[in-house]
């Protein structure tokens, strides 16, 4: 008799063989790597999304009691990060020990982190410490202000994270959500985590993936979305100047890479996916070449997927 993991891996098999068979290049010209992709417990959830959207491959973003789940889903489609909630200190050494053992069971990385705490605060060094120590990376969620769907702050103190970026340079950081895509402006709103309008050039964002070899973003999620919006000229030069550091994530609960589902009332993404909205966005701002390495081609190289 099967265990549910024995299970899964055949029942994952067969699902990845069939979407193969389906799966073109022709929608987006070309594979497409999503680095933002939210572990979904039913696992034909998952490949729905994928295919849908026109995806090829995911990087599956997981709690620690998802990850053997996780890892059984086939190495041709989908790789996986390792997530811990870091706010108590009594656990801290516990959720440690859990990040290193999933690394060493095949996790390529930390992540999404997102924890009521400091991001330069002791919690997140000892993830910072230990992720250089690893050679993975780790990808956080910057947010400063609450929203209905993101109830909170997380990993405040953007303004820091330039002192981290020296301190550990052997650590690879990802950047991701409100406060950092917000931050690619001079003038950031405290009364609005999607801010519109002209960006003014000179952001904390822009300047430190220019200043900081260990730096990368995250386009994932409506603040992505948003940040390619507001200013398309702004974008499009932000995109070719950070073409070598800037990767495509969906963070899209839609049910079906279709929209079906979605919560979210921003007008950009009301009913729709993120995931093709964001691609359709960045086909128009982005040469081929760009485009190329921002959905496929800087997140394999990052991950070591080819």
């Amino acid at each position: 008799m099967l265990d549910r993991r024995n299970f899964l891996m055949a029942g994952a098999a067969g699902v990845s063989a069939l979407a193969l068979r389906g799966q073109t290049a022709g929608e987006w010209g070309g594979p497409v790597i999503d680095i933002h992709h939210h572990w979904r417990r039913q696992v034909k959830s998952n490949y729905d999304h994928l295919d849908g959207a026109g995806i090829t491959r995911a990087l599956i973003l997981t709690d620690a009691p998802q990850d053997a789940e996780a890892a059984a889903m086939p190495k041709d489609r989908f790789a996986r990060f390792t997530s811990v909630n870091v706010q108590r200190a009594d656990t801290l050494d516990q959720n440690m020990d859990t990040l290193r053992k999933a690394v060493m069971a095949g996790s390529l990385g930390f992540g999404e982190m997102k924890s009521r705490v400091a991001a330069d605060g002791p919690e997140m060094r000892r993830v910072y410490a230990l992720a250089g120590e690893l050679g993975v990376p780790v990808l956080i969620h910057f947010q400063e202000i609450s929203q209905q769907l993101s109830v909170g702050t997380y990993n405040t103190g953007l303004d820091r994270l330039p002192a981290l970026l020296k301190e550990f340079p052997k650590t690879l950081f990802i950047g991701h959500a409100d406060n950092f895509w917000a931050n690619i402006s001079t003038e950031v709103p405290t009364d609005t985590a999607y801010p519109t309008g002209t960006v003014r050039r000179g952001g904390l964002s822009d300047r430190m993936l220019t200043d900081y070899s260990n730096l990368w973003a995250d386009l994932a999620a409506t603040s992505g979305r948003n940040a390619l919006a507001r200013d398309p000229e702004f974008a499009a030069d932000f995109l070719k100047r950070h073409q070598d550091k800037v990767m495509f994530g969906s963070d899209c609960p839609c049910a079906d890479g279709r929209g079906t589902g979605q919560t979210n009332p921003l007008p950009l993404i009301a009913g729709k996916c993120v995931a093709r909205e964001t691609l359709g966005a960045l086909k128009g701002l982005c040469t081929p070449e760009v485009f190329r390495k921002v959905t496929w081609g800087n997140a394999t190289r990052l991950l070591k997927l080819i």
